[in-house]
């Protein structure tokens, strides 16, 4: 992979990013406490869009940190924003949204799909990240514990709804059918996935530096 074709993903990656980030600040709703920000999926599309940036920084001279350890977790973070987003949708749409029907094909599709994927891709492929694994672990608990205590102790109390059998105000739908200990459950499992996420993605980038030739860079 020569630098110009590097060049050209890297600003369609960003570009997209940037795209989808001003639209969610103009069209994303703040009817609601939190607005878009009640949202994982949100959460990871500006955390791609920063890892992006800084790609970009690196890349042009302007920088000379790497951002390693973001960069894997967000890369985590995407994969199980798809991961979760499409396994509770196919099992009841209404779990995840609020009248069991999709957004804009390209909303969903660059969201739940493309985004992630290209962020994923930039990780493994280019950037040849999952080095260190430290700095990755202290982001990727840092983000689920903090996103976990913005959802229950924030979101929830300060919206009326989505309703459920339990409670009301939590972001996704589902969640306000489940007692606490249940929700507990629910997040210690994905919390758990990260983390096997994780350390996939780090035999898999091993395998790339191993065997493939790093793209040519600046």
């Amino acid at each position: 992979m020569t630098l110009k074709p590097v060049l050209i993903y890297r600003w369609l990656v960003f570009l997209l990013a940037a795209g989808y980030c001003i639209r969610t600040l103009i069209f994303g709703g703040f009817d609601a406490f939190g607005g878009p920000f009640r949202f994982l999926t949100i959460w990871a599309l500006f955390m791609s869009f920063f890892a992006a940036s800084r790609m970009m920084a690196l890349m042009e001279g302007r920088s000379d940190k790497r951002w390693d350890g973001f960069v894997c977790m967000t890369a985590v973070i995407n994969t199980m924003v798809v991961m979760l987003y499409w396994r509770l949708y196919f099992a009841d749409p209404t779990s995840v949204t609020p009248d069991g029907q999709l957004a804009a094909w390209h909303l969903e599709m660059y969201l739940h799909l493309f985004g992630p994927a290209l962020q994923v891709i930039d990780t493994i492929f280019i950037h040849r990240s999952y080095r260190r694994l430290g700095p990755a672990l202290v982001w990727l608990l840092g983000v689920i514990v903090t996103y976990l205590a913005w959802a229950e102790l924030v979101v929830g109390p300060m919206n009326e709804t989505p309703e459920g059998s339990v409670t009301s105000g939590l972001p996704y739908p589902f969640l306000n059918n489940l007692e606490f200990a249940d929700r507990l459950t629910f997040y210690g499992i994905n919390l758990a996935t990260g983390l096997i996420l994780l350390f996939v993605f780090e035999g898999i980038a091993w395998v790339v530096r191993r065997y493939l030739p790093a793209p040519a860079m600046p």
